[in-house]
């Protein structure tokens, strides 16, 4: 055998080291983990925050309250000037039906006074649960908002032909009608657009800018 021929034979050492080589390299791949897939273009969940109300919202929300505390301003002095309001409603009473007895006429006084100072209380508190509805985005809540302006007014009426009676009365009558307008001017800025959409809503959802990447 010529050196030519030792020189083209393969080395079986090397064959072997090499195969050894590529087995042991398989094998490793085998064994190692695949990749984790990435989280970080996921989209992001939804989560409720507070968001600040629109400016119409907050407009209406002070027309009301103003409204609620001009109320309770008439309310109080109406209950000071009771006594002496009963006299001009005997009065009036006395010009519908002259013919009656004077405790018939006292005690239809008591009778109309407690009654519009009655629903002047009873028209505040519904009207404060209902502000407080409205605060809080439930439905229909304007409707209801509507229909206690529409008392309010024909309250106002009542009170002013039949109690808001003399030099007394006068300042009386101006407050609830102050009251009455803050009221309008609250209904009318709750139905602004900005102000529908964001009682249409009922909560305010955003992304979380950290959820993509969680566990």
């Amino acid at each position: 055998m010529t050196t030519s021929d030792l020189a083209r034979r393969p080395d079986p050492d090397n064959g072997a080291g090499a195969r050894g080589d590529r087995a042991t390299s398989s094998a490793g791949e085998a064994r190692e983990a695949p990749a984790r897939p990435s989280l970080g273009n996921k989209e992001a969940a939804p989560v409720l925050v507070k968001l600040p109300a629109p400016a119409s919202v907050r407009l209406s929300q002070l027309a009301w309250v103003l409204s609620l505390a001009v109320s309770a301003v008439a309310v109080v002095y109406l209950f000071i000037i009771r006594e002496q309001q009963l006299p001009e409603i005997i009065g009036v009473i006395e010009a519908v039906d002259p013919e009656r007895a004077d405790a018939t006429y006292d005690t239809a006084a008591d009778i109309v006074y407690w009654s519009v100072f009655g629903a002047l209380v009873a028209l505040w508190l519904v009207q404060v649960t209902l502000l407080v509805s409205f605060s809080n985005r439930r439905p229909n809540m304007r409707w209801w908002l509507l229909g206690t302006a529409l008392f309010q007014g024909a309250v106002f009426l009542a009170c002013r032909e039949l109690v808001a009676l003399g030099e007394r009365g006068i300042p009386l009558t101006r407050v609830l009608l102050l009251a009455l307008a803050l009221a309008v001017v609250g209904l009318l800025f709750s139905t602004l657009p900005a102000a529908l959409r964001w009682t249409a809503r009922q909560h305010d959802v955003a992304r979380s800018p950290g959820a993509g990447g969680g566990l």
